[in-house]
């Protein structure tokens, strides 16, 4: 992990172009070939439904592009593994059990072999953050703080999302064919910003405002990684598509929207002329945004902002598409770690401050506005801890070939996802946030110190697991890691002896 005074820039990535090989692994891998299948289905809210994210209620009053779900199955000897992206703020990790049940009642994929990981796109459906009956043991005017004052998630769409889950999974499996399968990972370093700075006053400020003159330094990192999988047909045709990197895809065009990943999901489909689906995993990026408070430069408007983030991470996805060699073997394999963590709980003179400014009424606007804010979450996140004091959480690892998928639950920050990079084993490695359910942001312990700071670290109902939850779940991921074998990573095919040179290339040169 970088120290805490970190300034400096990560070095160029080369692109690596890699193709996948069988290795011994639990389960064992046979002779045939790797088999893949992908599908997606539609899970566009409707209009006047709410829009998540932030503290408080927003509804969606434009359509702007479609949300979906979309999904990767593999398959190979006697493992089958399932990658779910969903266009979703978050998901529950009710939602999730109650979609891997789904699955394997209806395929043979185990429940605990199926990764399902929101994208966080801020424009999508009414997923959460508060959930259906969570706070109906508060008393009255505490229900009221969580169903009508905040982010509140429906019933009938957490349904279709489910549903929409299930169903897809269904159809990529019974798409399974032999395909050949290619591995890389590229590099782009214009198109996200670590959002946190140290400041002149000694704190850490998120989003700090555009060339503020009081920024000292970034106070982290970025990853430029963008790593991919690509599956072919054996007659060549595309199928599908994969894409891990660490970037918020909040950045919200007038209207329902995927955000970003649906210009990047047009750039790959245009470049490659195979209209496949495009999965996302997000990497870990709860401290990383298209936001460079260093720019001089006036910003793009959303919608422009929006195809500026896609359409890079589309182009550098398709550079390594076009660079991979394929292969017909990988090894597949899934394995988790599920525990509980303590919630933090809020002091008690912080519960009384609340209380006092929530009662002098609902202010119109910030500053106060603000307070008023953190106050109803002070005594959100305060009946959470009482009512339901530890959380569960699960950590995952799924093979295919030389990648492994090590999720987490959280937004998640940037230096844990780096550092399951340097500790894995593997030759790629994909950190996947906000998977199998959501516990808010997770920072680094030393964003809780005396020099830590922005809103990622305040206590709310949204984010409030003990400090140390993210040493716990790199841990958990490293050791998951390494129980499991890379597969190999051959190099495309050497030159067996010296080639004759070239029959013009041989000569002297002439000046006369």
């Amino acid at each position: 992990m970088p120290p805490a005074n970190w300034t400096g820039s990560l070095p160029r990535l080369r692109v690596v172009a890699w193709v996948a090989v069988g290795s011994c692994l639990l389960p064992a891998i046979s002779a045939e070939a790797t088999r893949a299948g992908f599908a997606e289905r539609d899970i566009t809210p409707a209009i006047g439904q709410e829009r998540p994210g932030g503290y408080g209620k927003a509804f969606h009053g434009k359509f702007h592009d479609p949300c979906k779900v979309r999904v990767a199955v593999f398959a190979g000897g006697t493992a089958t593994v399932a990658l779910v992206g969903v266009d979703a703020l978050m998901l529950s990790r009710a939602v999730v059990q109650e979609a891997r049940a789904g699955i394997a009642r209806t395929t043979p994929i185990a429940a605990g072999a199926v990764l399902i990981a929101a994208t966080h796109s801020h424009s999508s459906g009414p997923v959460g953050m508060v959930q259906p009956g969570e706070y109906d043991a508060a008393p009255a005017e505490l229900r009221q703080l969580a169903y009508e004052q905040s982010s509140l998630a429906d019933t009938a769409y957490l349904a279709r999302v489910r549903d929409a889950i299930v169903d897809g999974v269904k159809a990529a499996h019974a798409a399974l064919a032999p395909a050949r399968l290619g591995f890389g990972v590229g590099h782009e370093d214009r198109a996200g910003f670590n959002r946190r700075f140290r400041m002149a006053n000694g704190q850490t400020w998120t989003n700090p405002g555009a060339a503020n003159t009081d920024i000292v330094a970034p106070a982290g990192p970025i990853d430029p990684d963008v790593g991919v999988i690509g599956a072919w047909a054996t007659d060549g045709r595309l199928l599908g598509v994969i894409v891990n990197h660490a970037l918020h895809t909040n950045i919200t065009p007038d209207g329902i929207s995927a955000n970003w990943v649906f210009p990047m999901e047009q750039t790959i489909q245009g470049a490659m002329q195979a209209m496949v689906p495009v999965v996302f995993l997000a990497g870990a990026c709860g401290d990383i945004s298209k936001l460079d408070a260093l720019s001089r430069f006036e910003r793009p408007s959303e919608a422009d902002w929006m195809r500026l983030v896609g359409g890079r991470v589309g182009a550098e996805t398709v550079k390594v598409l076009l660079a991979m060699h394929r292969g017909a073997d990988a090894s597949i394999a899934a394995r988790s770690k599920v525990w509980a963590i303590a919630r933090r709980a809020p002091a008690a003179a912080s519960v009384e401050r609340a209380r006092r400014i929530l009662a002098a009424g609902k202010p119109a606007a910030n500053p106060a506005l603000t307070d008023w804010t953190f106050a109803k979450e002070t005594l959100m996140a305060e009946f959470l801890a009482r009512t339901a004091p530890r959380v569960e959480v699960e950590v995952q690892a799924i093979q295919i070939g030389p990648v492994v998928c090590l999720t987490n639950p959280a937004e998640y920050f940037v230096e844990y996802g780096l550092e399951l990079k340097r500790r894995s084993g593997f030759p790629i490695t994909f950190p996947v946030e906000l998977a199998n359910g959501c516990v808010g942001y997770v920072p680094t312990e030393e964003a809780f110190g005396p020099k830590g700071g922005g809103y990622e670290t305040r206590l709310t109902s949204y984010s409030n697991l003990a400090v140390d939850a993210g040493r716990q779940f790199a841990e958990a991921g490293v050791a998951l890691a390494k129980g499991l074998t890379p597969g190999g990573v051959p190099e495309p095919r050497r030159i067996n002896r010296p080639g004759a040179p070239w029959l013009y290339g041989n000569v002297p040169p002439q000046v006369d």
